[in-house]
């Protein structure tokens, strides 16, 4: 059970006579009934109220919606009111009426926040404006509650806020003795009352209650002395649920993130060589010396000039039949698709798709409605998709930075755009080390470091240095060893994705 439910339950119990026990002493709300009864004949006399104000409508065996307990008595809001408006029309209150200093205090809907009154950023009108609106001023005791939006808006005007005005998206009500109006509060934010406001509102964008449905509106009344237990044991209850609530939000944050945080602690034990263990005789020497000489009978040596590394270099300790290796002695790195906008407006039937630093994901990349599609005549062929290659935002946001997404088959028609960068291996049939690769750049470790090596670019976008990136120095395996840790990872992210489904 949510927190949510647990406090509508708990409401729920106390509206239905549940929550506190009894007492056969209290005097019934019935007394109450009839002292409002002869309260408003007495009024009726001194002229203060009309005869139709005495009229009630009757409230039908099939309006009562559960049982109450003996004692307790179900009314109409309005018959309890002595004070029951709305506030001033909007038509009576103009932008020209508002004044910045010195004025008169406005309540709103948005000055109401958990059951207060907040005087921070209420409008004030003038003092002309306020004198017109005499029959709006709210005393002491009165309840503010909004008329459109949330429902469930509703406060005490204190002492400090008497005098202000009701504001013309607020009702306002005054009750007579024999309400407690923390109970009241208590009663009117219950899913009970909401349902029945939601239920009787109207709007199209916003919700909009009727006066009349607002004072036809039937409610439980305990004995006062009920009332007050109710609204004590409820300030007990309440408060717990509340820290229920905050212990279930924590643990739902800690729930969301725990598979991440599983991922990342298995990708880095899995690049320290601590996540399977190492089989005698196996060493990463001879595939290093594989993947340089690679290097240099390429047609681009010339651009890259390895560099040894150094003994301190290394961020952390891998096996002893492990090795490091430059970034840049595996990949080069080559720029994607430049265009125009003119480019786009030439339509095709069969266009090239081109991918943005949006479609990349950690590990993977996917296509997308909003994609840029190209004519063919304005595409190389050499920067179309390769298998064991990889693309990585080059200009991106930096929470983007360092996803990179392995490409595992040719593509004759998807290209990477030229905010995106791709990395291609030398040696290109090596599944093995690129399946390793695709682990490594998911890394927490990987992902902190391409944070290091951007620049600013405009408001909100970084580059990514290239030749920083290149020189960052590879944990290698044995190539044996990578196919057992792609393996072993594949197989505890699968169990992860049990876990979080």
């Amino acid at each position: 059970m949510t927190a949510e439910q647990l406090r509508n339950s708990i409401l729920q119990e106390a509206i239905s006579g549940r929550l506190v026990p009894q007492d056969s002493n209290d005097e019934p709300a019935s007394v109450l009934l009839q002292h409002i009864h002869e309260e408003k004949a007495r009024l009726v006399k001194e002229g203060k109220l009309k005869k139709k104000d005495l009229i009630e409508t009757p409230i039908a065996e099939d309006e009562i919606p559960f049982e109450i307990p003996k004692g307790w008595v179900w009314g109409r809001l309005k018959f309890f009111c002595s004070k029951f408006s709305t506030g001033p029309f909007g038509t009576m209150v103009h932008k020209e009426d508002y004044v910045e200093n010195h004025g008169y205090n406005l309540i709103n809907p948005t000055n109401i926040k958990q059951r207060k009154i907040i005087a921070n950023g209420i409008k004030k009108v003038s003092e002309t404006k306020y004198n017109e609106l005499n029959s709006y001023v709210l005393a002491s005791n009165d309840l503010v509650l909004a008329r459109r939006g949330d429902l469930s808006k509703i406060a005490i005007v204190s002492k400090n806020e008497e005098g202000w005005l009701a504001g013309t998206g607020a009702f306002f009500m005054h009750f007579y003795e024999g309400i407690d109006l923390p109970f009241f509060i208590y009663l009117y934010t219950s899913p009970f009352c909401q349902n029945y406001l939601l239920q009787q509102s109207v709007g199209g964008t916003m919700d909009n209650l009727n006066q009349k449905l607002l004072a036809d509106f039937i409610f439980p009344l305990p004995p006062l002395a009920e009332q007050k237990r109710i609204v004590a044991k409820l300030e007990e209850l309440l408060p717990i649920v509340d820290q229920y609530g905050k212990a279930q939000s924590e643990l739902n944050l800690l729930n969301a993130a725990l598979p991440a945080r599983l991922r990342n602690s298995i990708l880095q034990e899995a690049i320290s060589g601590r996540l399977v263990p190492q089989v005698e005789n196996e060493t990463a020497d001879g595939l290093k010396e594989q993947l340089l000489q690679a290097v240099n009978n390429s047609p681009l040596k010339k651009k890259w000039n390895s560099e040894p590394i150094e003994e301190d270099e290394p961020p952390f300790d891998i096996p002893e039949n492990w090795n490091w290796i430059r970034l840049g002695d595996i990949v080069y790195t080559q720029t994607g698709l430049s265009y125009s906008k003119a480019d786009l407006e030439k339509k095709v039937l069969n266009p090239i798709r081109v991918l943005r630093g949006g479609n990349i994901q950690n590990g993977a990349w996917c296509t997308k409605d909003d994609d840029v599609m190209i004519a063919p005549e304005f595409v190389k062929k050499d920067i179309f998709l390769k298998k064991n290659s990889f693309i990585t935002p080059a200009v991106t946001s930096l929470e983007h930075l360092g996803k990179t997404a392995l490409i595992r088959e040719d593509h004759n028609d998807i290209v990477a755009g030229g905010f995106v960068l791709y990395l291609m291996p030398y040696d290109v049939k090596n599944d093995a080390l690129m399946a390793y690769l695709a682990y490594f750049f998911q890394s927490a470790f990987y992902n902190s470091f391409c944070k290091t090596i951007t620049n600013k670019s405009g408001q909100a976008f970084w580059n990514i240095s290239r030749e920083k990136l290149l020189k960052l120095a590879i944990p290698l395996p044995p190539l044996a060893e990578q196919q057992r840790i792609v393996a072993k990872i594949e197989e505890l992210f699968a169990q992860i994705d049990k876990i979080s489904k």
